[in-house]
């Protein structure tokens, strides 16, 4: 895993940051017993999802590994190994 540049691109940092606060808020207004402020930040949850994804759709995501690559990552790993 450490090969690889997996989570970190804008996409996936603005997601998980907003969900992590929407996480926070809900841990919040869940011991204040408010039952409108914790949906409220289930909805930010949901919203750091859709916000990464549309980051990801606009460029800002690492694109998907093609198959000759990922066929020529098999070759070098086993090519360590031999």
């Amino acid at each position: 895993m450490a090969g690889s540049n997996h989570g970190h691109t804008p996409a996936a940092w603005t997601g998980v940051i907003i969900s992590f606060i929407g996480f926070c808020a809900a841990g919040v207004f869940m011991v204040a017993a408010n039952l409108v402020g914790f949906w409220a930040s289930i909805a930010v949850i949901l919203l750091g999802g859709v916000v990464g994804l549309a980051m990801k759709v606009a460029g800002l995501g690492m694109p998907k590994e093609s198959a000759e690559m990922a066929e020529a990552r098999a070759r070098a790993g086993q090519a360590q190994i031999s």
